[in-house]
């Protein structure tokens, strides 16, 4: 189902008939493992870490699967809606849809947790039939899974929970942008997805590149998340100097050598 990486994006419908949102896709068919990107909270697919991975892919020859969540980028539907339950839905459907073969999935920021509960997923399914496509890998870019909760909720003041539980938002004041709506549904929902409680079998190898200068996900977000995975195969690399991004070329030199290590 894959087709060949190009400038405009391909769509797919996600959801059932009263929620269906239209998924912006950009997959290019190649060779395995394939590449599958889950973006952060209010990024896209044009960010400069996922057009690196497709550039990396078209010149390896390599499959690559990119897209955005439903109320980001050039796909349907409002981010407001939002919710960790219905981007999941989101990043299930293009999985299936777009991806076979091994895969090596490369989650950032929100991305990380979306990435963790697709795995759990997929090992779930394992046990009834082998799956169209399957993990060679997880890299989780300053991963945030349970950020809804531990990063937000946890944090915010006796006034921000107010507004939220009162009026169902809260916009967010944004370094990178527009002020973020955090919504009431967006806090409940991610409840029902928290990961970092109990242990969390991915069933493949983990890389973690986390910046030791990250100010939205601290480096002992992704520390704590090492004591959920088993400990076969899983590393975390601390970049002393590193932002949230990690977007910088020496950023994206070391992202690029670690597909290549799972390759």
């Amino acid at each position: 189902m894959s087709i060949s990486g190009a400038e405009a994006p391909v769509f797919t419908e996600v959801g059932p008939a009263q929620d269906v949102r239209r998924i912006a896709v950009r997959a290019r068919s190649g060779t395995s493992p394939g590449l599958f990107w889950l973006g952060g909270f209010a990024s896209d697919m044009k960010g400069t870490k996922a057009q690196a991975l497709d550039e990396w892919a078209a010149k390896k020859g390599r499959a690559c699967v990119r897209f955005d969540y439903s109320g980001h980028g050039e796909s349907g539907g409002a981010f407001v809606d939002g919710t960790i339950g219905r981007w999941c839905e989101d990043s299930l459907a293009v999985f299936d849809r777009f991806c076979e073969g091994p895969q090596i999935v490369i989650g950032s920021s929100m991305g990380g947790w979306m990435a963790l509960l697709l795995a759990q997923e997929l090992a779930k399914r394992s046990k009834a039939s082998p799956p169209r496509a399957s993990l060679a890998g997880l890299i989780l870019i300053a991963p945030a899974p349970d950020f809804t909760e531990d990063l937000m909720w946890k944090a915010f003041s006796p006034a921000i929970k107010a507004e939220i539980e009162t009026n169902g938002v809260w916009y967010r004041p944004s370094e990178y942008g527009d002020p973020q709506p955090i919504t009431r549904a967006l806090i409940e929902d991610g409840r029902k997805h928290l990961v970092l409680g109990s242990t969390i079998d991915t069933g493949c190898p983990v890389r973690i590149l986390q910046g030791a200068k990250d100010p939205d996900v601290p480096w002992q977000h992704a520390f704590e998340l090492t004591h959920r995975l088993p400990s076969e195969d899983v590393v975390l690399t601390m970049i002393q100097d590193g932002d949230h991004r990690l977007s910088r070329p020496q950023d994206i030199s070391r992202l690029l050598a670690t597909v290549t290590e799972l390759s």
